[in-house]
């Protein structure tokens, strides 16, 4: 019995009588197993990190949300200013036009019927600054008519422009009324002054970047000169 070889065949490591290992390493084995409850608690963390990356995407959507409705904030607020500020810039536009027909209407009125003996003959040519078209033509044909006798009657006339009024005005064509109080003077008369007030209806045009005068009628007239 002590001297029995192992069956060749047998594949086993089992001998007999050598059960006492066989039952530690089976219980050593049952030992380090982990419980179930450790095992979940050790996958605890890898299933939470998902969450934090899902936290940073839906903090990630609401940062463009809220720069997307910045942005479209900004947007209406520009497109609102512009909107506020289209009328005020037309508006400012069109005083600044009228103040320019405004200004030249009441510079031609006071060029044209200002002179004295001296300065008479420079008349057509101050005109030209003003005048556009057949009213300038006229105006030249009004002067070789009055230039010989009020320059040897030494008559001196001043124009003073005492209230001027866009009648209406669009991007080419103006009409202006002029208020004016005209004193006469000539050695002829005593120098005793002749006052009139007129007031003219001035047509004007837009030539280039020039507002020119295309026509003058009287409006109003009244002699206020002493009767002596």
């Amino acid at each position: 019995m002590e001297n029995q070889q192992p069956d060749p065949d047998d594949l086993t490591d089992h001998r007999p009588g050598d059960d006492g290992p066989a039952d530690t390493a089976a219980a050593s084995s049952d030992t380090e197993a982990a419980p179930p409850e450790e095992a979940a608690a050790d996958r605890a963390p890898s299933d939470a990190e998902p969450s934090g990356d899902a936290a940073r995407r839906r903090s990630g959507g609401w940062v463009v949300a809220v720069v997307a409705v910045a942005a479209a904030l900004f947007i209406g607020t520009a497109a609102f200013t512009g909107a506020a500020l289209q009328p005020l810039l037309a508006d400012r536009a069109g005083a600044a036009t009228r103040m320019e027909v405004a200004r030249t209407a009441a510079g031609a009125v006071t060029a044209l019927w200002t002179y004295t003996p001296e300065t008479i003959d420079t008349l057509p040519d101050r005109a030209a600054e003003y005048l556009s078209g057949d009213f300038h033509a006229q105006y030249r044909k009004f002067l070789e008519a009055v230039l010989t006798p009020n320059k040897q009657a030494q008559v001196s006339d001043t124009t003073n422009v005492v209230g001027v009024g866009v009648e209406s005005l669009n991007r080419r064509d103006a009409v202006v009324l002029v208020f004016t109080n005209t004193t006469a003077t000539s050695p002829m008369t005593q120098n005793i002054p002749s006052l009139k007030y007129v007031a003219y209806r001035v047509s004007m045009t837009r030539q280039e970047s020039r507002w020119l005068v295309t026509g003058m009628s009287t409006v109003s007239f009244m002699d206020l000169t002493p009767q002596i």
